[in-house]
């Protein structure tokens, strides 16, 4: 079900990156990413669904930490894996 609010925004915490400089497995692995994403509970900085690794989705299903961000420069969105649905502007990390 798709909703029209994001029901997780309250269980986010303030975060840093935990990889600023690329996603955490792909840099462990000497994998490549397309674009990254954050985990804005934990800080996780994870490859996005077009990267081979697919390490910010992986991420979700491992921790169900539902809201993540780009971590892209000038990109200022989100999406909550749970409910479905992009989060504009996305809360940004502390």
């Amino acid at each position: 079900m798709t909703r029209s609010t994001c029901t997780h925004l309250g269980q986010l915490q303030p975060v840093s990156p935990g990889t600023p400089n690329g996603c955490a497995e792909c840099l462990a692995t000497g994998g490549r990413w397309v674009h990254l994403r954050m985990c804005l509970l934990c800080g996780h900085v994870g490859c996005c669904d077009q990267s081979p690794g697919q390490h910010a989705t992986k991420h979700f299903h491992e921790t169900s930490h539902a809201v993540m961000r780009s971590f892209e420069r000038g990109e200022d969105w989100g999406w909550c894996y749970v409910d479905e649905l992009f989060i504009e502007p996305a809360p940004r990390p502390h």
